[in-house]
């Protein structure tokens, strides 16, 4: 929340800046750039509603917690990306289409400032919002971090635009619009489809699920795995898996063993919300290699 707080005060200020820098020194892509900074300011709103309701606890009605809503704060985040992008795109195409009859004039100094400082916050806020995101395992403040980042890759496109129309070709200051709306959109893409990935409970990364095996395996009594399942539920991660271990123990000794992988894989993975596991009785051959 104080991430997204001051994420919201800085994008203000720039929005701000780069729209004034953008209309004084005559540049289309720097106001383009400042709306796209203005549309950050609605995002970052967005993820704090969407974290605060995800950190609510579980209740009645939702008994397995509310972490999902952040997916939710990530897909309107993806939407909001997406239009800005369409919408800074379509003008871009429009002043390239009417060049002549616009007669584009030669943009000014202070709109190439407001370019280069606009790089320089921005990807200073992707890199701060980021370590956040992965300190908390929050997908929603992830977005957010990109969308720092797509405004720094539009500030960029910007400045390329600035520089080509202060060379003689105005022409450069539309067509760096329209290369900031594909950026924009693919962030947006990725955005959405990570979130969906979330809402659909797919699988872990492989490297993830082969470091809870090799922990499962790790424990005493457990002899081998018959089967396992994992999902991601928001920012948290469900496991459920069936162990094999020896067929001659007690009911109290098999649940010892599955509280041991049960604490084994809760305590060494943090997004782990829940681990389920299930007790098989291993066959006779693994049990006579135990």
């Amino acid at each position: 929340m104080s991430v997204s707080a001051k994420s919201m005060i800085a994008n203000i200020i720039l929005s701000v800046g780069k729209v004034a820098a953008g209309v004084i020194a005559s540049s289309g892509a720097m106001i383009s750039d400042g709306i796209h900074s203005a549309s950050d300011v609605l995002s970052t709103i967005v993820v704090m509603i969407g974290y605060k309701l995800s950190a609510k606890e579980s209740d009645e009605h939702h008994q397995y917690g509310h972490e999902r809503i952040e997916c939710v704060a990530a897909l309107i985040l993806a939407g909001i990306l997406c239009a800005t992008g369409i919408v800074i795109g379509y003008e871009g195409v429009l002043k390239i289409i009417h060049a002549n009859e616009l007669n584009l004039a030669m943009p000014g100094i202070l709109a190439l400032i407001a370019a280069i400082v606009s790089i320089v916050v921005k990807e200073g806020m992707y890199w701060y919002t980021r370590a956040a995101a992965n300190k908390v395992n929050s997908g929603a403040l992830m977005a957010d971090a990109w969308h720092h980042r797509s405004d720094a890759m539009s500030s960029i496109g910007s400045m390329v635009g600035i520089i080509g129309a202060r060379l003689g070709y105005p022409i450069c200051d539309p067509l760096a619009s329209v290369i900031i709306c594909v950026f924009i959109v693919k962030a947006a893409y990725d955005i959405f489809m990570d979130a969906i990935n979330k809402m659909l409970d797919t699988a872990c990364d492989n490297e993830t699920v082969e470091r809870m095996r090799d922990i499962i395996l790790s424990q005493e009594g457990v002899t081998g795995i018959d089967q396992m399942q994992t999902r991601l539920f928001g920012a948290r991660i469900y496991v459920d898996v069936e162990i094999a271990a020896n067929r001659h123990m007690t009911l109290s000794e098999a649940h010892t063993i599955a509280e041991q992988v049960h604490e084994a894989i809760e305590n060494n993975f943090q997004e782990v919300k829940h681990c389920m596991v299930h007790v098989n009785p291993a066959e006779e051959d693994l049990v006579g290699q135990e």
